[in-house]
């Protein structure tokens, strides 16, 4: 069976980034699946997406990257540089596993597919 996971990486503090707020929303409709948070890992506790309610489609996850920062006291503008970091992506096998990772700093990220 097929599952959406991600995981982020504060590049920045070389370490993986906890308590990060992450949205999670499909499309066509656009529907809310789901708000989560990183665990000490920067990891979530469980797949964001699995199951029956895994399926292709487009979709959108939403890093609350500035309020992290903020939280950790970073030097990140007012207002920040990067605040809501939105990274979408297409889903086509509904059993694969798709790893949606971010790396960031207040002033940059990149994403990837992994595995």
């Amino acid at each position: 069976m097929g599952r959406l996971t991600t995981h982020v990486l504060d590049v920045a503090a070389g370490r993986p980034a906890r308590g990060m707020a992450i949205e999670l929303r499909a499309f066509d409709p656009e529907v809310f699946l789901g708000r989560f948070e990183t665990n000490a890992d920067g990891r979530l506790d469980a797949p964001a997406l699995e199951g029956a309610a895994f399926r292709p489609g487009r979709y959108e996850l939403l890093f609350h990257v500035g309020a992290y920062f903020a939280a950790r006291d970073a030097d990140v503008g007012a207002p920040p540089f990067l605040d809501l970091v939105p990274v979408r992506f297409g889903i086509d096998d509904a059993d694969a596993h798709y790893h949606v990772p971010l790396l960031v700093t207040p002033w940059s990220y990149a994403t990837y597919r992994g595995s």
